[in-house]
């Protein structure tokens, strides 16, 4: 019995000459080479170390605390940067003298120096 288990598995796998036309040996060719550009891009993809990681709780709850902790620190920064920005650009145009927005700027740079 193995030994039409080893037959059935031969034939499987590599079909005799009878059966085989030039049609499906082009199929077997291009499902080959499917087969390896799919290989390649999973070894590219990294993909075992992302299921390994994701299968880590400890390390993916740390990593997201870095990152997280590296997105507000990186928010805070370009926030406090752009108010700076707009307060300077602010106080320029206060200089200018405008009528209606140099008195609303000078009152709000009154109110940042009080604090």
């Amino acid at each position: 019995m193995s030994d039409l288990n080893e037959k059935e598995k031969s034939t499987l796998l590599s079909p005799s000459d009878e059966e085989v036309n030039p049609l499906k040996v082009q199929e077997w060719a291009y499902l080959r080479h499917q087969i390896t550009l799919l290989s390649e891009t999973l070894e590219t993809m990294r993909l075992a170390d992302y299921i390994a990681y994701l299968n880590s709780p400890r390390r993916l709850l740390w990593l997201n605390f870095l990152v997280g902790l590296a997105r507000g620190l990186g928010t805070a920064m370009g926030a406090g940067l752009l108010a700076g920005v707009a307060y300077f650009l602010l106080k320029r145009i206060v200089i200018l003298n405008f009528p209606v927005i140099g008195g609303f700027i000078a009152e709000l740079s009154k109110y940042v120096h009080q604090s």
